[in-house]
Formats: C-alpha cells, structure tokens, sequence
C-alpha cells in the first residue's frame, strides 16, 4: 500500500514538473510548435515514456496545461463573485463571461492558437468548447424574451475564437482594452437583437 502512494505522489508530481516546464517553454517560444515532447520532457527531468503515458501526445499535453491554466476562471465562473459568479444577473454575467474568455486567451494567445488550430476534431466538439458553450447557453435561458440562446451562445464564443484573437492582437494590433469594448458593444447587440418581439 505505502508503494502506491509513493507512485501515486510521483505521478503528481511529475505532471506538476511536467506542466510547469511546458508552461515555462511555451512562454519563452515564438510559437508552440517550435516546443518538442522531448524538450517538455528533459526540462521536466522526466523520460519521454513518463511524458506520454501522463498526457497520451502534444495535444493530450496541451489540453492538461490549458486547463491548469483556466481552472482560476473557471472557480470564479462556478463559486465567485460578481460579475462571473452565479449570483451575478444574467444580462450582467454572459458579458462578464466573454470578457473573462477574451483576456484568457489574449494572455494565452499561442496556447490557445495551438489547442484550437491541432487535431483534426472539430473545434465545437472540443471539451474546453462544450464547457463553455452549455455555461453561456445556461445564463442565456435565463434572460427573460430571449430566444434561440444556442445559436447565440455558438456566435458569441465565435467572437472570442483564437484565430481571431491573434488575427487582431498580432495583425492588426488592435489594444486590449479596445478589443474589449468591441466585445462587450457586440455582446450588447446581440442580447438585445436576440429579443422575441411582443
């Protein structure tokens, strides 16, 4: 029983190490596809097998760092305060809810670059995505006239895709905080567009 526990640390804490290091190499790197396995792995101090048997592939690995990095939004979607907690209004919230997405992924442009363009699978059907859509959708059913929240809750989070994020921040080099008043104006519209007619 104690050699369980004692691998059972180990594996925590190589994922921890492997994380970490991963975190640290991404950062540093133009892009995420410059970042090997084998460089996660050496900068870790772990084998190439503790790697892949961990997090399965790069997208397996990639997915895990940007959850670690997305679990203090998601505690401040599910139990915090306003404006993202669930005791924020509706009509409050959902613009509160894709502004914390914007600044998530403007803070994490490669990564989330990298998770959203790798793979073959649908994008709409990625966990991080689901996650997201089934939250916004939720807060939308509860604004009172509103109509079609799928659909809306699918055209907001399109709003806040990777792709387009870098396109702005890198391209066209729009500031964040203009990008964010962009976001919260179309948010705006759309609820208020989004109202059956009496």
């Amino acid at each position: 029983m104690p050699e369980r526990q004692s691998s059972r640390k180990d594996a925590v804490r190589n994922r921890e190490a492997v994380l970490a290091a991963a975190d640290a190499l991404f950062a540093r790197r133009e892009s995420p596809e410059d970042v090997t396995m084998a460089e996660v792995a050496a900068a870790a101090g772990v084998g190439k097998g503790t790697l892949f048997r961990a997090f399965g592939d790069r997208a397996g690995l990639l997915r895990a760092l940007y959850e670690a990095r997305l679990e203090p939004v998601r505690q401040a979607v599910e139990t915090g305060p306003p404006p993202l907690g669930p005791a924020t209004p509706p009509r409050d919230r959902v613009p509160a809810l894709l502004d914390a997405v914007l600044c998530f992924k403007l803070d994490n442009r490669r990564l989330a670059l990298a998770l959203e363009e790798g793979g073959s699978r649908s994008p709409y059907r990625a966990e991080h995505y689901e996650r997201w859509h089934s939250l916004l959708r939720a807060v939308l059913e509860q604004i009172p006239g509103l109509s079609d929240s799928d659909f809306i809750a699918h055209a907001l989070l399109a709003a806040t895709r990777a792709d387009l994020v870098e396109h702005l921040a890198g391209e066209e080099r729009v500031p964040r905080e203009r990008m964010r008043a962009q976001l919260a104006s179309f948010v705006t519209r759309a609820l208020t567009s989004g109202h059956r007619k009496s």
